[in-house]
């Protein structure tokens, strides 16, 4: 079954392999886009030069004229919410870049139409399909570093102020770094050990660099605890130096403890290291090459009806505690 699926919304550039990957499905067609901006518009019509697709500049009248089953969006960040809920109340299902919405509130009303109208929900949530976080888990759950005991993690980024979209920095529009960035890590680290988050045990952002905007803050870090009493640590600051974009180790690097061992991989290499209680050497090895589905094909599973591994369930849930994590941080006081 070929499904019609329209884009929504195009300020953020993880929007473009999003279209690259419906271009390349051989299970949708994609039937319009739709952006307000008109930078932004003609930005990512040079990007994809020769479409031959219906052009819209307002939300309302694609969802009114455009024939399609799904709607895509990669907006900024305090526009999502509005995007995604206007889909949902059209009869349409939706698939997003993260983060889906900015606030809890926006999120109240996604996971209530979702469920009244059966509609799904996608995230372009990816860590774990990477190969060394596919290869980790498998270690993880084979019972090979034991019970899992600690978690340190980065995820940071570049900031990258003379090329990344001039919205971050303009007030109401981000949302927060905790939500735009550690929601991968809230979805791959259950994944991973096969244990829920009980607990935040504490959230903090604050201004580290020179960012220009007093409504940015662009260092974030968190404690986490998980059910078996594992503390996680992390830290998803735009801290790496520009000069190297994403290109370093730290660019989410992950070390896990526990009782047997310690693993330590991140999202650039394929090699990983473990050092195992027992043998007097580190084990380095290369990550297994992962072939299965990825956050696309689980949207489509579902709308067929099948299991899938991520769904909009999950998605929704993750969405939530990230944003309760960022409101967290936003009510500290340190």
């Amino acid at each position: 079954m070929i499904r019609k699926i329209a884009f929504a919304g195009l300020r953020h550039g993880h929007i473009n392999a999003l279209f690259q990957a419906a271009q390349e499905s051989k299970e949708l067609e994609i039937t319009a886009i739709c952006e307000e901006d008109s930078a932004a518009r003609q930005a990512f019509l040079d990007a994809h030069a020769g479409l031959n697709l219906p052009v819209y500049t307002s939300l309302e009248t694609m969802l009114q004229e455009a024939d399609c089953d799904i709607v895509a969006t990669g907006d900024y960040y305090g526009k999502r919410g509005s995007v995604i809920l206007s889909a949902l109340k059209a009869g349409k299902h939706v698939i997003a870049d993260k983060p889906l919405c900015t606030s809890l509130q926006e999120l109240d009303e996604i996971e209530k139409l979702s469920t009244e109208k059966k509609l799904s929900v996608g995230c372009m949530l990816d860590l774990r399909t990477y190969d060394p976080f596919t290869t980790a888990r498998k270690m993880i759950l084979a019972g090979e570093l034991g019970k899992i005991t600690q978690i340190q993690f980065g995820g940071q980024h570049p900031l990258l102020l003379n090329s990344r979209p001039h919205w971050y920095f303009e007030p109401g529009k981000h949302g927060g770094t905790i939500n735009d960035i550690a929601i991968h890590a809230m979805d791959f680290i259950p994944w991973m050990t096969g244990m829920e988050i009980t607990k935040f045990a504490a959230a903090r952002t604050w201004q580290a660099f020179d960012s220009g905007c007093d409504c940015f803050n662009d260092a974030a870090q968190f404690m986490l605890v998980m059910e078996n009493g594992c503390g996680v640590l992390g830290d998803v600051s735009y801290a790496e130096p520009d000069s190297h974009g994403y290109k370093m180790p730290h660019y989410w690097r992950f070390t896990v403890w526990g009782t047997k061992g310690v693993l330590e991989f991140n999202c650039i290499q394929n090699n990983m290291t473990a050092w195992i209680n027992g043998e007097a050497e580190p084990r380095q090895f290369t990550a297994e090459p992962y072939t299965g589905p990825r956050y696309l094909d689980w949207f489509l599973m579902e709308l067929d009806g099948k299991e899938a591994e991520m769904n909009t369930a999950l998605i929704l849930k993750r969405a939530r505690q990230t944003l309760e994590l960022q409101k967290l941080a936003d009510d500290s006081k340190f």
